[in-house]
């Protein structure tokens, strides 16, 4: 395994999905295709464990900066869930962007509209001491975070396995 290549998510509406991740998020478009279905086999459900009659009206990919891509689905399925799981269930999840100003993120986020949660919070305890978060969300929904550590976490300083980061370790 060399890394994680891309996150997909299902998104109900895909060019809203689009205008927030390179519009808000400053993600770049790198492609589209779609759409995918099989009306008659079980071709769906063989390949991504979906319902039969399930479709892919259309995937997108997003560079998100100098971390892993974003592989955004939106599909109609006669059973499909249209609720977001919150972080405490299971299945649960949240995407986590790193930034350089957590403070100047926040601004943004406030001016752009973006509901935001508490925050930032910043960490000064335990192996996580030095980062600061701010939770924040997707018009439809989705969980996402701002993460921010600068000067790397407490953990580092004797840890044999540090996490990878896009950080700039310079400043």
């Amino acid at each position: 395994m060399r890394g994680i290549d891309h996150v997909g998510i299902t998104v109900p509406d895909i060019a809203e999905a689009e205008a927030f991740f390179t519009g808000v998020l400053g993600c770049q478009k790198a492609m589209s295709f779609g759409p995918f279905r099989d009306d008659k086999g079980t071709f769906m459900h063989d390949l991504v464990n979906v319902d039969p009659r399930a479709v892919i009206e259309k995937i997108t990919l997003v560079r998100c900066g100098h971390g892993s891509n974003i592989e955004l689905f939106q599909y109609t399925a006669p059973d499909q869930a249209k609720s977001e799981p919150k972080n405490s269930d299971i299945g649960g999840h949240h995407l986590a962007f790193y930034v350089d100003d957590i403070q100047a993120a926040k601004a943004f986020f406030d001016a752009h509209k973006v509901k935001t949660m508490m925050g930032p919070v910043p960490i000064e305890e335990g192996p996580a001491a030095g980062q600061s978060i701010l939770y924040f969300f997707a018009p439809w929904g989705l969980q996402l975070e701002a993460i921010s550590y600068p000067h790397g976490m407490a953990y580092e300083k004797g840890a044999e396995t540090v996490l990878w980061s896009t950080r700039d370790p310079a400043k």
